[in-house]
């Protein structure tokens, strides 16, 4: 039989699972859980970044688009993260971009690092996203996190409940980044079911993540190691223009 990928809205653990007996787990006995499966994984990202349980039969308006995860139809605030090491490893720094209601309203960047890697970098970001999350978070605010490292997002909703009960260790050895990887997943734990964490695929030409892209750079670039807003006007054509990572 095909693979199914199994979207859960509301339930113990929310996200996208490949194992159905892992799925079932999270909405068994759960008050109201919402959950669908889908044949592709395009349709279950689609539909899991969409934010809405109780997706209808006709999958016709998820199947396939990797642009359903941009729409801001569905969320207030939309903060796009992304972190950078140039080599790897080598000088790294961090950036994100928060829209509002579609608009682009802050961008902020650093935690620069002279010996960091990509990994820890994409980690930072995601960690200044679910601060930004956090305080975007007013009564009924949806806010989505748009990241293009698949590690960071795993490390942090899905890996680490396994870690965590195997008092942080893994049975294939070290857990690297470890220190920024139990700060975020507290964070997130605390958050999430008021944020959608989704992936999007880097340097494709999306706005908010070449964006924030730039930042990273820009906090290589001025080895800005606070993590700063950045202070001139959105000028986003003239951003867009910086060195890329």
């Amino acid at each position: 039989m095909p693979k199914k990928f199994y979207v859960v809205w509301v339930g113990r653990k929310r996200g996208i699972f490949t194992d159905w007996s892992i799925a079932k787990k999270q909405i068994d006995h759960f008050p109201q859980a919402k959950y669908k499966s889908f044949p592709t994984r395009a349709e279950a990202e689609a539909a899991y970044a969409s934010g809405r349980g109780g997706v209808n039969k006709n999958a016709a308006a998820a199947r396939g688009s990797e642009k359903a995860p941009l729409s801001n139809k569905n969320f207030d605030v939309q903060i796009y993260c992304d972190g950078a090491a140039m080599p790897n490893p080598g000088k790294s720094g961090s950036g994100i971009a928060i829209y509002r209601k579609g608009i682009l309203a802050e961008l902020w960047y650093g935690l620069y690092n002279p010996k960091g890697t990509n990994n820890t970098a994409e980690l930072n970001a995601l960690h200044q996203a679910l601060l930004a999350a956090k305080k975007n978070m007013d009564s009924g605010t949806k806010v989505q996190i748009l990241c293009d490292s698949q590690y960071a997002i795993n490390c942090i909703t899905v890996w680490a409940y396994d870690w965590k009960r195997r008092g942080w260790t893994k049975k294939t050895g070290e857990i690297k980044n470890l220190a920024i990887i139990q700060d975020t997943h507290a964070l997130y734990e605390k958050i999430k079911m008021e944020v959608v964490v989704s992936h999007i695929k880097a340097h494709a030409g999306i706005e908010g993540n070449e964006l924030a892209d730039r930042m990273t750079v820009f906090a290589i670039d001025r080895k800005k190691s606070k993590f700063s807003r950045y202070e001139d006007p959105p000028d986003i054509a003239r951003i867009l223009q910086f060195r890329s990572g």
